[in-house]
């Protein structure tokens, strides 16, 4: 067993932590007073090592049997059983997991047995990497690191912790993607071999949503994650439709950078630096989905044409590709339709401004979008298309876009960059002469493209125009 004192600086840092939740520190003192100890464990050691925010505190207490450590907490509030059989408390209004040291079985439905009396070092082991294999002692700041975590993290290699326990439970495969893309680190031999071979069709889309979500939005460059999946040859099982892009060639003069999955890699980093300004954790995950999914039509629509190769109408085939594989990822459908429209007209940024399309176009576009998403970002993911081309490594490049530009100043300039121009007619508006029903639909969308196409906005003239026709 190693075990050392941890840094001042870590320590000061977790010093603050349990002066400003006074009830942890009250808490881990009862917990000593009854003969067992609290250890901070998992990412949070990692994530203090690595001097990065703690979000999720996870404790586990040592020596002190489920039913007594409930007794303890019921002192301070009212707790919940949040997974009595796995041995995890919380207490109200506090952000912190409570648990025992525990051995899962394997399968889908382990049995779990407790055992507050286990060693770190064998309550470390179940753990999936080493890096998230150390504990913190929260009254005397030792550090223990059976596994040499602490140098694995140093090194930036991801090593698994017990061969045989990570091939227990198929969502660390994932895991090890979205690591990969977080923390920039490197697999280690044995490791890549276990993700290799290992099965994963039992995990759900809803756990491997969240581990996508939090490559996606925890990295600096997520397609790290995703080449890795690509490297060990799983691409094909994790997304087959992006695993068809692999080699399939684009027009050099447009597409310097390689086949059209080294174009996707590049593009899906380019989004992630652009959506760093966003506030929003969903239109983050929107653009980067569209980033991963913009091109996938070239698969299907990619010829040679008079000595020149073209992917015509691939916005649209691709779309549905895209609606398709997002399935493998998410249930969320307001987020595949949304990635779906972003898909489609991905290329009218430029095509807009090359074309020199008027106001109205501008309008109906932002229509066609709405209410799911904006011109806005279909700008920045035209962006993120242009900065996804690189031909001397695989870093997007950092250059601005004329046409992007100038497509963003034109849907400003027709007040619809970030939002749509409402319709003057409604349906209401016609209910004394058209009676509900599929005219009355057809009236108003008609309506709404006079008011576009001739800037009418007098509702009488709308509808005299309308029932005219």
């Amino acid at each position: 067993m190693q075990y050392r004192q941890i840094f001042p600086a870590i320590q000061k840092t977790l010093q603050e932590l349990l002066h400003k939740y006074p009830t942890i520190g009250s808490i881990v003192a009862d917990i000593v007073k009854d003969g067992g100890s609290a250890l901070l464990v998992g990412g949070a050691v990692r994530d203090l090592l690595l001097a990065k925010p703690v979000k999720d505190s996870d404790i586990e207490v040592h020596g002190v049997p489920l039913e007594r450590l409930d007794v303890i907490m019921q002192k301070y509030g009212s707790v919940s059983l949040v997974g009595k059989s796995f041995g995890v408390l919380r207490l109200h209004g506090l952000d912190v997991d409570w648990a025992l040291p525990r051995v899962d079985a394997a399968g889908r439905k382990p049995t779990v047995v407790l055992d507050p009396y286990m060693s770190i070092a064998v309550a470390c082991k179940r753990r999936d990497l080493t890096i998230n294999a150390m504990a913190i002692d929260l009254t005397t700041f030792v550090l223990y690191d059976p596994y040499n975590g602490q140098r694995d993290l140093h090194d930036g290699i991801l090593r698994p912790t017990d061969m045989q326990l990570f091939l227990e439970d198929p969502l660390r495969f994932f895991r090890v993607m979205q690591f990969i893309g977080r923390f920039a680190m490197v697999p280690s031999a044995e490791l890549n071999q276990l993700c290799r071979t290992m099965d994963i069709s039992g995990v759900s889309v809803e756990r491997i949503e969240q581990e996508f979500s939090k490559m996606l939005l925890k990295s600096v460059y997520p397609a790290a994650g995703i080449r890795w999946i690509e490297h060990i040859g799983r691409l094909n099982d994790v997304l087959p439709e992006l695993a068809a892009t692999r080699a399939i060639p684009q027009n050099p003069a447009w597409h310097p950078e390689g086949d059209v999955f080294e174009h996707t890699m590049q593009a899906v980093d380019a989004a992630a630096i652009i959506a760093q300004s966003y506030e929003s954790e969903y239109n983050k995950l929107l653009l980067l989905y569209a980033a991963l999914c913009h091109d996938l039509g070239k698969v299907t629509t990619t010829h040679v044409i008079d000595g020149t190769i073209k992917s015509e109408l691939h916005p649209q085939a691709g779309a549905v590709i895209a609606r398709q594989m997002l399935k493998r990822i998410t249930h969320t459908h307001d987020l595949i339709h949304t990635v779906y429209l972003l898909v489609q007209y991905h290329m009218e940024p430029g095509q807009f401004v090359r074309g020199g399309a008027k106001v109205p176009a501008y309008k109906l576009l932002a229509r066609k979008l709405a209410p799911y998403t904006t011109l806005s970002m279909l700008a920045d993911l035209a962006l993120a298309d242009v900065r996804g081309r690189n031909p001397k490594g695989s870093e997007p490049l950092m250059l601005e876009s004329e046409d992007v530009r100038a497509f963003r100043t034109c849907a400003q300039r027709a007040r619809v960059l970030e939002c749509v121009e409402q319709s003057v007619l409604q349906g209401r508006d016609l209910l004394d002469l058209v009676p509900p029903g599929p005219r009355l639909g057809q009236l108003v969308r008609r309506a709404y493209e006079i008011q576009i196409e001739e800037g009418i906005t007098n509702v009488d003239e709308l509808k005299r125009r309308v029932l005219a026709e």
